[in-house]
């Protein structure tokens, strides 16, 4: 027996495992040994191995594996992510902050995380998909609900046949086998042990028309981040954007009339911009009817050698933030979140070596919800409110509906949160669009991912969804809509039929009878 089974033997006999008892046992046994702390995953392994007939019950099981898995939050919010970065394609953008190596797409580096799985796996979206999520199975995460994020450029710029195939490959990674061609990968995906559950690709806002958001449907996509940058018409000329603040505007409203969710990335300390101008950006983001994204992912500009940024800030053109100013500037932000906003990253995952100025602090996210709580405040964003862990049912829990208007179009937001509004268990976005439809943009509960097929432990599969989506079609019947339309993705479509909803074009349709 080796050391990892005698510790799951001893963890499985205890009362009430958790983090400290298992810590205890490790290091008591360390104290005869000579070998290495193990870790989870081969924790976890022996694991399965003893619990092969079942000896715990499902309580137990669930408790343990939790306890092994590694990086818990990766699955925390209802949902795995699995990024796939798309082969080196030339971009249209000729922006002065971003890198340009060779061997990548445009704005992408060697060593990021995620860049360096696509080029272990030469760019192919099956072998990226299949090694993610076998290293999340192996370290504890259920992996039935994906969400898949392609990077790498501006997809809507690529070949298109090049998209079909890609998107393909990626529902057939999931899927028990391949399939002819996209619409057959799809219908097989509904039934799949990996549903996706979510497709979103980044793309540039001068890309979106009409015939595009119609394609990014048949593709499957129900979610798109746009690279905005900035809300400042001077700034994207002085960065070399390509396109002005209009094109955000057009393409916003295009893509939430259809449904999508958005999310912007957002770039403070651009060349020509300041503090002040930051702090009124992302104000404005909130304020304006154009905008109102669903999503933030806030990258703060780094200057990267062989950028032209990099060569500005050597003529002293340019001048970053220091540690200070940025981390004050993020705060503010951070406490003029709206509810019905998650904050999805707060800086961009680049190796400190690869910046030559800017912020290298890669858990800053960390470091200001620490100080927030010293300080006596907290963000109101989704994320940093979402429910974790397992499913209290004794919470007293209320539907909150809060209506904002976007796009020439009005948004209601419902969230089930427990009173205090610190902890949001579940959330709808309804949009009543420019062209007189009532459309469910997003439904997604929070919470430890629990199995399709299993009873949860988590606010998953309790019913939460479905008590909102009943209000979002009682909202939309009292305001004389006859029908309700879903952005569904393929892998959700089993679940909107249970609803009485059936599939019409790319959506899911139900009769407000």
């Amino acid at each position: 027996m080796n050391l990892e089974e005698k510790i799951i033997n001893k963890l499985i006999k205890t009362k009430n495992p958790n983090p400290k008892i298992l810590e205890g046992i490790i290091r008591s046994f360390l104290k005869t040994s000579k070998e290495p702390f193990p870790k989870k995953s081969e924790l976890l392994k022996s694991y399965h191995k003893i619990n092969k007939k079942g000896i715990l019950n499902e309580k137990q099981d669930e408790l343990i594996k939790i306890l092994l898995t590694t990086r818990p939050v990766r699955s925390l919010s209802g949902i795995v992510n699995v990024s796939v970065l798309t082969k080196p394609y030339p971009c249209p953008g000729q922006c002065v902050y971003c890198p340009s190596e060779e061997g990548m797409p445009k704005s992408y580096l060697k060593s990021e995380p995620a860049a360096m799985r696509a080029a272990m796996n030469n760019f192919d979206p099956t072998k990226q998909v299949k090694v993610r999520l076998r290293a999340l199975e192996m370290t504890g995460h259920p992996t039935d609900k994906i969400e898949i994020r392609i990077i790498g450029g501006t997809w809507s710029s690529y070949n298109k046949n090049y998209q079909t195939n890609f998107i393909k490959k990626c529902f057939d990674a999931c899927n028990p086998s391949d399939s002819k061609n996209l619409i057959e990968s799809q219908k097989k995906n509904e039934k799949s042990k990996h549903r996706i559950v979510g497709l979103s690709v980044e793309t540039r806002p001068d890309f979106i028309n009409q015939k595009e958001v119609e394609r990014l449907r048949c593709l499957g996509v129900t979610s798109i981040e746009l690279g905005v940058q900035a809300t400042d018409d001077q700034i994207l000329k002085k960065t070399k954007r390509g396109h002005n603040i209009s094109a955000t505007i057009k393409a916003t409203k295009l893509l939430k009339d259809a449904g999508f969710k958005i999310c912007y990335q957002m770039m403070p300390n651009l060349p020509g911009s300041s503090i002040q101008r930051d702090r009124q950006m992302f104000e404005e983001l909130f304020t304006s009817p154009d905008f109102q994204p669903d999503y933030l992912k806030i990258y703060p500009t780094s200057t990267i050698k062989g950028t032209e940024l990099y060569n500005m800030f050597l003529r002293k053109e340019y001048t970053p933030y220091t540690e200070k100013e940025l981390k004050a500037l993020l705060k503010d932000i951070k406490k003029s979140i709206p509810y019905y906003v998650r904050i999805q990253r707060l800086i961009r995952d680049i190796p400190s070596q690869e910046i030559e100025v800017g912020s290298k602090i890669s858990n800053l996210r960390d470091i200001i919800h620490k100080e927030a709580i010293k300080e006596g405040w907290s963000c109101k964003c989704i994320r940093c409110r979402e429910i974790k862990g397992l499913y209290n049912s004794s919470a007293n829990l209320k539907l909150f509906k809060q209506e904002y208007l976007a796009s020439e179009g009005k948004e209601f937001f419902l969230s089930i949160e427990d009173t205090t509004r610190k902890n949001i268990y579940s959330l709808l976005r309804l949009r009543f669009t420019s062209r007189n439809t009532a459309i469910i943009r997003e439904v997604h509960t929070y919470g430890l991912q629990t199995s399709i097929s299993k009873k949860a432990k988590s606010p998953q599969h309790k019913g939460l969804g479905k008590k909102l989506i009943k209000e979002a079609e009682a909202i939309s019947k009292e305001n004389g809509f006859k029908e309700i339309w879903v952005i569904s993705a393929v892998g959700t479509r089993p679940y909107y039929r249970k609803l009485g909803y059936r599939v019409k074009k790319t959506y899911m349709v139900k009769k407000l009878s």
